[in-house]
């Protein structure tokens, strides 16, 4: 078929991208005709991508999906087969899609209230829909190529929305309070765009590895094929783990794993729908889809080809997500910051989501539980998050303030934010009956199935982490919602500018989400009785499904569910169940209740002291990372400008110009003036007037003498003959 009769035949896959991009080229155009109208079309446009993910969707119900569609052939490549322009539309990128689309157009609704008024709007939008768009084309690509041209778009549009307050004015720093150092916005764009940077170098590296061996860059011809070209490069020793690591090394620095996590907590430089944006829908999750994606071509290399390197796929990652899950929860402890304490927690969630996919490599039986692990924990958190996000943006818009030691007692100001926050933290806390609950659950489940020593002690990282994620939480909704108001709120209602609750445009969109992932949980509740309605089951039918039509026929009829005993599901509610009541526990008795004053808790003891001081300094992540890569390169090119330059380069210009201009005298003295002047100007055309002045005497006009010489030269030519001839 033709280009044209493709995308006839199969629109929904090519427009969920496109009209997105579409529409942020259009933006400024709808800009300069009117304003409202560009406001409206990027709520169109951001509405399009959902109506074409949704009939996707639909799909999966129905129990088929459009697979691989080629367009056209892109180029033509050395040593390899030719790079196709074209999807693959399987149930994990519909998935997927439908969560970044559903999420982005309501944060794209909120922000019509939100962001009313701003006077760079079209700038915004424009950043705002090409970021939808280009995810949704790295989700759905069909090869590595096409995945690093979404990846590469949401790289730059993070970086111009997390900057999008340029001009850095005060009010918009974050970090502090003084002493503590506060970063501006143009700051934080240029670290998340470049510490994302460093982990797509690995990536390509990764890449270029891999079609060096396999000789394509498509997804489904990789895993076809991986029994061949995975073998070829297990020839070489220590390949196959090193690769592994680079191609982790883009999805770590996306999704802020350790040790690429620090950019997040700054990346709340930005407009908070721009916050939700990244760390509810896109960016965060982009990481982990490209390590869902090439999770096969591993399970192939360690469980069919028993290439011991490819497991290091799998270990590694869920070494890094939970090491990151404890890390972030730990931080978001201490942290005063209303959305730095939910980027934390984003930190932290996005490690559950990573070390549920690494435990799927941990045994056979374990790859469909971890990667169903991993995928339902994104689409749950994707929801929950975003409401959090979107009602802390309701929160700071009506008080402008982002420290949570100025708000308090805001419940009564903003009850339906208060309602919708505390439903949305039930979730992230891991409150049965929502969806939080059960899809973390998963990731607990996926460790026990796994079975092994190092998923025991994982899942007891998990276990710990989410205990602190319920303290945390409920930290943040006292020190906000409850008890008494900070002298700065007292301070508004003095000056007559008391908070008030968002408009419908704002808190609608957070009751959509927060309707959502209960409707999600109460699902799965229901699912005790009856499996058919359980998301998780659902989930994990259609990974099987993905895995299963994208492996070799002889590894996949290998590819089975495992069936979890009862036993086994118990032991992972009850570590739920332990988590919550020591995290439930201690943030009552700290912050709901203060039976405890936390600060004073604290000052009692140096020991705590320390701790409190280690977490707030961010385990001094971050200021040894500045002290290596920015203070550390910055002294070390004034040492080289100080000692090499200034010392011994400046010096030997010197030396060589000093050398160079003596050896030019010299030859300008002795050559240009003795020889070319000298000689050849002066003495050359003087000798050449002497001789004329002598030839010229010889003509003396008389005809005696012009035939003496005549006969002269007949005679020298006679004689030369003659002697030519052999006669004299």
């Amino acid at each position: 078929m033709s280009v044209i009769e493709t995308i006839m035949a199969h629109p929904a896959p090519f427009l969920v991208w496109l009209l997105p991009i579409i529409g942020a080229l259009m933006i400024p155009i709808l800009g300069k005709i009117n304003d409202k109208l560009r406001d409206y079309g990027a709520v169109a446009f951001a509405g399009s991508a959902v109506v074409a993910a949704a009939s996707m969707g639909l799909d999966l119900f129905a129990g088929h999906t459009a697979g691989a569609i080629e367009l056209f052939t892109w180029m033509t490549l050395p040593s390899g087969s030719p790079l196709t322009f074209g999807v693959l539309v399987d149930p994990l990128s519909v998935i997927i899609m439908n969560v970044v689309a559903l999420i982005s157009f309501l944060i794209v609704v909120y922000s019509t209230s939100y962001m009313h008024g701003d006077k760079c709007l079209t700038r915004y939008w424009f950043l705002f829909l090409y970021f939808i768009g280009s995810m949704l084309l790295l989700v759905i690509a069909d090869n590595l190529v096409m995945t690093l041209i979404g990846w590469e778009g949401v790289g730059v549009c993070s970086y111009g929305l997390i900057g999008y307050y340029y001009r850095d004015a005060k009010d918009r720093w974050l970090g502090g309070p003084p002493p503590t150092e506060m970063y501006p916005p143009s700051h934080a764009g240029m670290k998340a765009f470049v510490v994302t940077g460093i982990g797509d170098v690995f990536l390509i590296a990764g890449i270029f590895i891999v079609y060096y061996f396999a000789g394509t860059f498509n997804y489904a011809e990789l895993i076809e094929t991986a029994p061949v070209w995975l073998d070829a490069m297990g020839q070489v020793p220590g390949l196959v783990a090193l690769t592994a690591i680079l191609l982790l090394g883009g999805p770590i620095g996306k999704s802020a794993q350790f040790p690429f996590h620090e950019w997040l907590p700054e990346a709340m430089a930005g407009p908070t729908s721009v916050s939700a944006l990244i760390h509810a829908a896109t960016m965060v999750k982009a990481g982990v889809y490209l390590v869902a994606r090439l999770s096969p071509i591993f399970y192939i290399g360690t469980w069919a080809l028993g290439i011991q390197g490819a497991q290091v796929y799998f270990i590694a990652i869920a070494l890094v997500g939970a090491f990151t899950c404890f890390l972030a929860a730990s931080q978001a402890l201490v942290a005063i910051e209303l959305k730095k304490i939910l980027a934390y927690s984003t930190v932290s969630q996005i490690g559950y989501m990573m070390l549920g996919l690494g435990l799927s490599g941990f045994t056979q039986d374990a790859y469909i539980p971890g990667l169903t692990a991993g995928i339902y924990h994104l689409a749950s958190h994707a929801l929950f998050k975003a409401a959090l996000f979107l009602s802390a943006g309701s929160v700071i818009h009506a008080v402008h303030t982002i420290y949570t030691k100025n708000m308090g007692g805001l419940g009564k100001y903003m009850p339906t934010t208060y309602k919708l926050m505390v439903v949305a933290t039930l979730s992230l806390s891991g409150i049965p009956i929502f969806s939080g609950f059960w899809s973390k659950d998963s990731v607990f489940l996926a460790a026990l199935v796994a079975g092994t020593p190092l998923a025991y002690v994982l899942l007891v990282v998990g276990v710990i982490s989410a205990a602190m994620t319920l303290t945390y939480s409920i930290r943040y909704i006292s020190n906000t919602f409850r008890g008494d108001e900070s002298d700065f709120i007292k301070d508004m209602n003095h000056h007559g500018h008391a908070p008030h609750e968002a408009p419908a445009t704002m808190w609608m969109p957070i009751a959509i989400l927060v309707g959502l992932f209960t409707i999600m949980g109460l699902l799965a509740t229901a699912g005790l009785a009856s499996e058919g309605l359980n998301p998780e089951i659902f989930i994990e039918h259609q990974m099987h499904i993905t895995v299963e039509h994208l492996l070799p026929h002889e590894i996949a009829e290998h590819l089975h569910v495992p069936h979890i005993e009862s036993s086994t599901k118990l032991v992972g509610a009850g570590l739920s169940a332990v988590a919550l009541a020591l995290g439930g526990y201690l943030g009552y008795m700290f912050f709901w209740a203060k039976k405890i004053d936390s600060w004073e808790w604290v000052q009692a003891s140096p020991k705590r002291m320390n701790i409190h001081s280690f977490l707030w300094n961010r385990w001094y992540m971050n200021k040894i990372y500045y002290l290596i890569f920015v203070d550390g390169l910055i002294l070390m090119s004034n040492v080289i400008h100080n000692v090499f330059e200034s010392n011994i380069l400046v010096w030997l210009n010197d030396g060589v110009a000093g050398i160079t201009q003596s050896v030019c005298n010299t030859l300008y003295a002795s050559i240009e003036e003795g020889v070319i002047f000298g000689g050849l100007n002066t003495d050359v055309p003087s000798a050449v007037i002497g001789l004329y002045n002598r030839a010229k005497k010889t003509q003396t006009g008389l005809l005696n003498m012009n035939l003496l010489y005549m006969t002269a030269m007949l005679l020298l030519v006679i004689l030369a003959m003659l002697y030519a001839g052999g006669l004299l």
